[in-house]
């Protein structure tokens, strides 16, 4: 049973916040407009510290909730369809990380389509967790995850830090995680078609292409969900009942856990599309990133 808070949230999120996204439609700039809108509405936790990084070129900023104090590092990769999004748009989320965790969160400012397709936010991704590593970090006291395209793009990245036989971070997290941008087939985007208050099938179809660009469509790397994932860390994957995602998440679960992956998995019933982000108002949200803190304290 749903929460009344989130009931609630779930009826703004739909009139406000999902039509401002409708009426920017397929224009990444109209898109983009919207990320202003996104910051004014954050509200940090009090003694959340912020603080500006130069990542090997890279914009980023570490983020440290009220008393953390450690060496360790989460490396939290923001959504955003790969056209939208900065570090600044999803620091309240980071923060709620930061503080479940117990350690500091490092985000990045990747670059974006269609200016920058596929690989480049993967590569960026990539370079700043080598920066981590050059920086004198352990790999076994590094975490790395992300939300919706976030999730996914820390998908790719561990992958491609495997294939290279590059030490691994210790444990992953994915929260809503977009895991294919060639087939777009799962059958969530038509189950979950009007029930999901902020993310539609249209919106993937037209930031999808977008990313891939004119890159080989072949290239596994684009549908990480068909790959083998023997090898990967421990994975920590959360969804709503109510996105069209689900199934995304649903199949990394299982392909993981297929491959001999330790998979920590759990379905929210009635939530939607990153909920985690309105922990500030629902109970639920607020639980989700508490059972986060300990995956990631156990893993850390």
């Amino acid at each position: 049973m749903m929460t009344y808070r989130a009931r609630l949230t779930r009826l703004l999120i739909k009139h406000v916040v999902g039509r401002k996204f409708s009426r920017a439609g397929r224009s990444v700039t109209e898109l983009r407009k919207l990320e202003e809108f996104l910051i004014r509405n954050q509200r940090l936790p009090r003694g959340t510290e912020v603080s500006s990084v130069s990542v090997n070129g890279l914009p980023g900023e570490w983020i440290q909730g009220p008393g953390v104090h450690t060496d360790a590092v989460i490396l939290f990769l923001h959504g955003g369809g790969f056209v939208m999004g900065s570090p600044a748009a999803h620091r309240e989320l980071a923060s709620r990380v930061s503080t479940a965790g117990g350690a500091r969160v490092l985000t990045i400012g990747y670059r974006l389509a269609p200016e920058h397709p596929f690989p480049a936010a993967m590569d960026d991704t990539k370079s700043a967790y080598r920066w981590l590593l050059d920086q004198g970090h352990d790999h076994s006291r590094i975490i790395m995850g992300g939300e919706s395209s976030g999730g996914g793009l820390g998908l790719q990245a561990l992958l491609s830090l495997r294939d290279e036989e590059i030490p691994l971070p210790s444990a992953s997290f994915f929260i809503s995680p977009v895991a294919d941008w060639i087939g777009l087939d799962g059958e969530s985007y038509s189950t979950r078609a009007t029930s999901d208050p902020l993310l539609s099938l249209a919106q993937c179809q037209f930031t999808s292409p977008l990313y891939v660009g004119d890159h080989a469509r072949e290239n596994p790397l684009l549908r990480p969900l068909e790959m083998d994932l023997a090898g990967l860390p421990p994975m920590w994957i959360q969804v709503g009942d109510h996105e069209v995602v689900l199934s995304d998440s649903e199949r990394l679960a299982q392909r993981a856990a297929a491959a001999g992956v330790e998979v920590d998995f759990r379905v929210w019933p009635g939530m939607w599309h990153v909920f985690q982000a309105a922990a500030r108002v629902v109970p639920e949200a607020r639980d989700s990133i508490e059972e986060l803190g300990r995956f990631l304290r156990k893993n850390l």
